[in-house]
């Protein structure tokens, strides 16, 4: 297929720009979203086992309830009951005295409880870890801080980087089309480190184009879904209710003592969902008009509408049921919302697929930072057609040291995150607000640093930096094991040493990164941006003559 060069220029040049405009922002949400593939084996590493209490059995479940709701009148505004006993789950039942809200609480306190060995209530109060959370935060906002109208302003920001991003699909498979046949497979490794980086750019970005495509989509209506909605109910619905109405309220609040047995409860869930595994209750407003119980049901073998599950609703004192969010038995508008949010989370076939979106995550990351290393070594190429000699201009040096400093920057700052939530777990008074201030600590001065000591020192320094960063995870659970003393635990889960094992090769991916890069630096082309050679060479004035950046 044969394109006019000059609509392939414009095409160039817009993928070009809008990748660079939207790449470094997209590098931090797939990353972090390729971690959030796992935020439960996360969540397990780091929960301290201080705050978790002992489980209760199955035919306890009713008299843990009815207690709860007596002694704590607060859990009648809502209460969670845990089904699903592991690492990071601290209780049978847990609930909040404060206000909900979509922004993280990193202050707040979570009392949860269970019934102690002779069968008398047990109920505490914790600040739980918020890990796993905070990195999913990152993943949809970018680490840009603050909000706009109660939303994350870095969400808003992710969605126009998303719409970016899809031009920059469009645009690459046009560039492709003439060569797509005979290029697609093509990895030319040898001298010219610029085509190599080109060859894996595309290669990249072909192979995982449909789950690029989904992401970006998905992105945009996640970012902008309160906007969206309120479009569709004033153009399309008008007068009529955009979703199925709620049933109509009772003549007075209900009063919890009335609502059916737990266990009751869970069996009409079982009934309805046997091909499920009932994970926890969200039990919702239960003295007010309108209570409800929310159902998180899971399986691998079904597109769910949540990250990890789908959601059946009930009744608690009628226990009528409403499966419009199950798998399988959704309403219309259900039926064909869930696909976009399972495939955005990949929550369907299980690990399978996680470790699918995990590789799909990390490569993508690697697709946006390959991206400005090719727009960095172009800049190069379009210097040598000039008589003068070759000088790298103030705003291509600035760019390098940029999408090192944060892109590798907010890898190092997750990995000493995760690490610190054992090490400042005994000395924290809030362990939320400490991953806050590492994470923070870390990516600024990674920033700061590699506009410092430029692009090309600061490549190698920072590449160590995440190979320690990763590396201190699993030695953190082996001073657990061998330095009890310290007041680390390490927790032998498949799931915990599954985050150990990960870190570990990740580690050693990054040191094999540092080496590589190091002698890019010191034997590659002294007039790249790469090179120590031209770094130091760097005139106070460069880039002040009028070069095209």
């Amino acid at each position: 297929m044969k394109i006019r060069s000059d609509i392939l220029r414009i095409y160039q040049s817009l993928h070009t720009w809008v990748g660079i405009g939207a790449g470094m922002l997209l590098f931090i949400g797939f990353f972090a979203g390729a971690l959030t593939m796992f935020k439960q084996p996360l969540d397990r590493w780091g929960s301290a086992p201080a705050q978790m209490l002992r489980p209760v059995a199955a035919d306890k479940l009713d008299t843990l309830v009815r207690e709860v709701l007596v002694a704590h009148p607060a859990a009648r505004k809502g209460f969670t009951l845990h089904l699903s006993q592991h690492e990071n789950v601290a209780a049978p039942v847990s609930w909040s005295a404060g206000a909900g809200g979509r922004e993280l609480d990193v202050a707040g306190k979570r009392w949860q409880a269970t019934l102690d060995a002779s069968g008398k209530l047990q109920a505490q109060q914790q600040l739980p870890s918020l890990l796993a959370e905070l990195i999913d935060m990152l993943h949809r906002t970018g680490g840009i801080p603050g909000t706009l109208d109660g939303e994350y302003l870095g969400g808003y920001l992710m969605g126009v980087a998303a719409i970016m991003y899809f031009l920059a699909l469009v645009s690459g498979v046009i560039l492709l089309l003439p060569t797509m046949i005979k290029d697609f497979f093509a990895l030319r490794p040898g001298k010219n480190r610029k085509r190599f980086w080109l060859d894996a750019h595309n290669v990249l970005g072909i192979a995982s184009l449909p789950f690029h495509i989904v992401i970006s989509l998905t992105v945009v209506v996640f970012a902008f879904h309160d906007q969206f909605y309120d479009s569709l109910a004033k153009v399309v619905y008008r007068e009529q209710p955009m979703f199925a109405p709620p049933p109509p309220p009772a003549a007075k609040p209900y009063a919890a003592v009335d609502m059916l047995p737990a266990t009751t409860l869970i069996k009409k869930v079982q009934d309805v969902a046997p091909d499920f595994v009932i994970t926890e209750m969200l039990f919702m407003r239960l003295e007010s008009p309108r209570p409800m119980i929310r159902a998180a049901v899971a399986s691998p073998r079904h597109l769910t509408h949540g990250a990890e599950a789908g959601y059946v609703m009930v009744h608690p004192y009628s226990g009528v049921v409403d499966t419009n969010m199950l798998p399988g038995k959704e309403g219309t508008w259900s039926g064909r919302v869930s696909p976009f949010f399972a495939l955005h989370f990949g929550s369907f076939a299980g690990n399978t697929m996680r470790w699918v979106y995990f590789l799909f995550g990390i490569s993508g990351a690697f697709l946006f930072y390959t991206g400005n290393l090719l727009w960095v070594e172009k800049r190069r190429k379009n210097q040598g057609r000039n008589p003068a000699p070759l000088s790298q201009t103030r705003a291509t040096m600035l760019m390098a040291a940029a999408t090192v400093g944060i892109c590798l920057g907010s890898v190092a700052a997750v990995g000493f995150t995760i690490v610190a939530g054992k090490w400042f777990y005994a000395s924290s008074g809030n362990i939320n607000s400490t991953y806050m201030s590492v994470y923070y600590s870390v990516f600024l001065a990674a920033v700061a640093w590699a506009f410092w000591r430029g692009a090309a020192r600061a490549s190698v320094h920072l590449l160590l930096l995440c190979a320690l960063a990763a590396l201190a995870i699993p030695l953190t659970s082996l001073a657990a094991v061998l330095l009890p003393s310290l007041g680390l635990w390490a927790h032998g889960s498949a799931a915990s040493v599954g985050v150990d094992v990960v870190a570990l090769l990740c580690a050693l991916l990054f040191l094999y990164g540092a080496r590589r890069t190091a002698q890019r630096v010191a034997h590659g082309p002294a007039d790249s941006v790469w090179s120590v050679e031209a770094a130091s060479a760097q005139p106070a004035g460069a880039g002040a003559r009028g070069q095209e950046v």
